[in-house]
């Protein structure tokens, strides 16, 4: 019988599954839980060393001696910081040890109780990877452990081998060993860059041979033709989702949401994600709700983003590279696939590009009322017939939104952590490097927290900003019961009278200002003039009522 502790179970499973057979295994009262599961486990051989410090040796000796990762379980309090030494030694012989340390419950830390000093971090750099397991009570605190878990044992896996730290936090009582078997545990699977043509190629067949396949490219680093290029193959075979921040193939599915809704036939059975993140909140619980699909993950940094909560593994390589050795493969390859046809496939793709078609001709069609959104629209074509080179910025929150439905073309976003902040400034560092004319779309509130991006000398005449200016946050507005809250108005959504007219006179920035169609499409033509010799700025103000309804009038249009 196992322990009754839903996270040593965890750990003891995904233990197993990764291949950690041998745990040294030292005395101790917090830890004994932990120590019972592994002897209770026919996978895992135990080595009880009394002393820390030497247990820590014993389990290094192991691994160089069979060139596999070996455990050593400490109870909580300085037993573990007794495992340093052997911890660094491991780490820089690149032989990494998998450190479990018991711990007391997390809200009793340095609270002067017995051994509850902080253990967390405890290694600091000696370690490439620590991660603390609280007792999962739901879904997805379940999901956090079994994913923090298979990050640790897949760290202490890679190049590197440098040590990992797992901390597991345990409520008494400590003794209940009621569980019969252990779980059986999502394992996610690694396959490092030395053997990526080969996992390609096995992911270009189980894309094939997939009844509903999808790929799914976030936030690329720039623009790129060859991207590009490889997402329209692709598209050919699978559907393939991109919004404006990955390339020039743009898929507008926060919108096609609106229509398909939680329509299984939608739902695909194989995932392939590439790339940083991605503006739509919509797609990622969809694609939550996609589970059991197999889903993988094409990773640069080797680090895991399990984003769709249901990862079946990574493949370290360039994202660049990967898509266009996928576009090749999978254009080469035809005809049937155990068992499944291209006509299978071909359905899927169906229904997926019938509905992006019909979404287009609505977006085309609609014509919004004066608002941001008829700012970007007017903008965004009237940029299509420029003769020149250009950059487009968007800022977060409500402009990089209107992006995705207007944009036709790559747009640079800061969509690393998606703040609001720096938006302006990168933009404006942006145009002083680049000879190419620079637009940045931005809303109000993010550009008067960064004016001083204008207070430079070095700006010049091919820096162009849009400035979308409702009197706050617009964005708020549309959360749903916000808007009912007596602080939305003033304390959240920031709302102002500002105006950035002050703020280019005293910056030799070029000031326009539109507040009606008129005047928008007047303004956007002499914003996109490219014969200016300094810096220039259109104010469009607007109503963020008659914002939030030209959005919800396009969304009942569509559905």
């Amino acid at each position: 019988m196992f322990s009754d502790k839903k996270n040593i179970n965890i750990l003891t499973s995904l233990l197993v599954a990764h291949g950690v057979k041998r745990v040294v295994v030292c005395p101790g009262s917090r830890n004994a839980p932990i120590v019972h599961n592994f002897n209770e486990c026919a996978d895992i051989i135990c080595y009880p060393v009394t002393d820390e410090r030497s247990a820590g040796f014993y389990a290094l000796g192991m691994a160089l001696a069979d060139n596999s990762p070996v455990a050593v379980c400490v109870t909580s309090g300085t037993a573990l910081l007794n495992v340093v030494p052997a911890v660094a030694e491991a780490s820089y012989r690149h032989r990494g040890i998998v450190v479990i340390s018991a711990d007391r419950p997390l809200e009793w830390i340095d609270q002067l109780d017995g051994q509850t000093l902080p253990q967390s971090g405890a290694f600091g750099k000696y370690v490439s990877k620590c991660v603390s397991l609280s007792e999962p009570n739901n879904e997805q605190e379940h999901w956090y452990c079994n994913r923090v878990v298979n990050e640790a044992l897949i760290a202490v896996k890679t190049h590197e081998r440098k040590s990992v730290h797992i901390n597991v936090h345990i409520n008494e009582p400590l003794f209940n060993f009621t569980q019969q078997e252990l779980p059986l545990e999502r394992i996610i699977s690694y396959m490092p860059s030395v053997m990526n043509l080969d996992a390609l190629r096995t992911i270009a067949e189980r894309i094939q041979a997939a009844h509903k396949p999808m790929i799914i490219v976030g936030q690329t680093r720039s623009r790129n033709s060859e991207v590009t290029d490889a997402i329209k193959t692709i598209g050919r075979k699978v559907v393939t989702i991109s919004e404006t921040l990955a390339s020039d193939v743009i898929t507008h599915f926060d919108l096609m949401l609106s229509r398909i809704g939680k329509d299984e036939r939608y739902m695909p059975d194989f995932i392939l994600f590439l790339g940083d993140n991605m503006v739509s909140k919509r797609l990622k619980k969809f694609l939550r709700l996609s589970h059991p699909a197999e889903s993988w993950a094409i990773s640069e940094d080797r680090e895991i983003h399990d984003t769709f909560m249901h990862l079946t593994g990574i493949i370290e390589a360039d994202y660049k590279e990967a898509l266009t050795a996928l576009a090749k493969m999978i254009n080469e390859t035809e005809g049937m696939q155990d068992g499944v046809s291209d006509l299978d496939n071909a359905e899927f793709r169906h229904i997926w590009h019938e509905q992006i078609k019909i979404i287009d001709e609505k977006i085309t069609a609609y014509d919004p009322q004066y608002s941001q959104m008829s700012a970007v629209k007017i903008f965004e074509e009237s940029l299509a017939d420029m003769d020149y080179e250009y950059h487009v910025h968007y800022a977060n929150s409500s402009a990089v939104r209107l992006a995705d439905i207007y944009s036709d073309h790559y747009v640079w976003c800061n969509r690393g952590v998606n703040g609001i902040e720096g938006s302006l400034s990168t933009a404006a560092g942006f145009s002083v490097a680049c000879r190419d004319m620079v637009f940045c779309v931005i809303g109000d509130l993010s550009f008067f927290y960064d004016q001083n991006a204008l207070w430079n000398t070095n700006l010049r005449g091919n820096f162009r900003m849009l400035l979308l200016n409702n009197g706050g946050g617009g964005i708020f507005y549309n959360l749903k019961g916000l808007k009912e809250s007596n602080a939305c108005e003033k304390l959240v959504a920031a709302c102002h009278m500002t105006t950035a007219q002050g703020i280019c006179t005293q910056n030799d920035i070029g000031y326009m200002s539109a507040r009606n169609a008129e005047e928008l499409r007047l303004g956007i033509a002499m914003l996109l003039a490219s014969d200016a010799k300094r810096p220039m700025l259109l104010e469009v103000f607007t109503d963020i009522s008659d914002d939030s309804n030209a959005l919800s009038e396009l969304v009942k249009n569509i559905k």
